[in-house]
């Protein structure tokens, strides 16, 4: 395993986290606590989770995916070993059944939210507590750019977020926090109130980076590398497009995309046209397709750690398995010419 001080913090992360959204609905506990103890066996110190998981989230999945967690650490008692990072969820319409859908980021929703969190994880404190989505009307989960803000409804509080942070990091509830489906401007207006006020920055921005979906790239790469925030990608698989398996017809029946054919991020034509052009990269150059597109989002140098998920150990197995992985520059150069037949398909 190869490691990074994550961000501004003094943790050395591994290079990639296991992400955690399918225990609890694609996953059993049992499933759940086995890839763990295999992750952590392979050298991985990291992992990720939310209040809304597990994915498909609802009133009888939500929160089961902490649970999991948290019986795992009370059985190993390795809960001092591992970076622990969930989040809080934003407003949104399919939240609506997460705490009767008071889910902005007040003060108290935020206390409310922690605490479920830390009960459900059994541990008195997170590493990183992220912001899982913005409040306001903004592009995330595939939306193209911003047209218009006539009718956001959002008011600006960054600056009671940023005083709450700094209150559950002196009290040792949390020890940073971090953004997720942020955009460039968003970060930046929280770095300028936090410095303003002599509040905690954000350590961390959890967005979506793939072969697919480099938008990360303009803009939010920058901020990254120039202000010392960690990269956390998640979705580095595109759901698992980029593995291959829904070309080749070797993905199972109760594969995410045949499971859940509502997530069609990754399936307009564009996509898959450039995910056939990437497994040719891959055949061509001798190269697991799985492998080959983690290795591309593990070496970006704004990218300090690469989440994913899996719902087998063989998968998982693969997955830890791209960090030994160092793509050529011939590999490199052709993976690029994909990209500007077929920029950005999923945004």
């Amino acid at each position: 395993m190869r490691y990074n001080t994550f961000g501004t913090t003094n943790f050395q992360i591994s290079k990639v986290t296991l992400g955690t959204m399918t225990w609890g609905k694609q996953n059993s506990e049992a499933e759940g606590h086995a890839q763990m103890d295999y992750a952590v066996e392979r050298g991985i110190n990291a992992f990720d989770t939310a209040e809304l998981y597990a994915v498909p989230s609802g009133p009888e999945t939500w929160g089961k995916t902490e649970s999991i967690i948290g019986n795992w650490f009370k059985a190993t008692g390795k809960r001092k070993a591992i970076f622990l990072a969930s989040k809080i969820v934003g407003p949104a319409a399919f939240a609506m059944h997460i705490r009767n859908g008071n889910t902005r980021f007040s003060s108290d929703q935020i206390d409310e939210a922690l605490g479920q969190s830390l009960d459900r994880l059994q541990t008195d404190y997170l590493d990183l507590y992220q912001l899982h989505w913005p409040a306001r009307k903004v592009n995330f989960f595939g939306k193209r750019g911003v047209q218009t803000i006539q009718k956001d409804d959002w008011e600006d509080n960054f600056l009671e977020i940023l005083t709450k942070m700094d209150t559950l990091i002196k009290a040792g509830t949390i020890k940073h926090w971090g953004l997720s489906n942020e955009t460039p401007w968003g970060v930046m207006r929280i770095l300028h109130l936090a410095d303003v006020h002599g509040l905690p920055r954000p350590v961390s921005i959890q967005n979506p980076y793939n072969l697919l979906s480099r938008g990360f790239e303009v803009g939010l790469a920058e901020v990254c590398l120039r202000e010392n925030i960690a990269g956390f990608p998640y979705s580095p698989l595109g759901m698992g497009r980029l593995t291959g398996k829904y070309l080749d017809g070797s993905a199972r029946p109760d594969a995410r995309l045949n499971l859940f054919p509502q997530y069609s991020r990754y399936t307009n034509d564009n996509a898959l046209a450039a995910t056939v052009a990437y497994s040719e990269v891959a055949k061509k150059h001798g190269l697991n397709m799985t492998k080959m597109a983690l290795a591309f989002v593990n070496d970006r140098d704004f990218n300090q750690s690469n989440i994913f998920g899996a719902t087998s150990l063989e998968q998982l197995k693969t997955n830890i398995d791209s960090v030994e992985l160092m793509l050529s520059e011939e590999v490199l150069t052709d993976l690029e010419a994909v990209q500007s037949r077929w920029p950005d398909p999923s945004v």
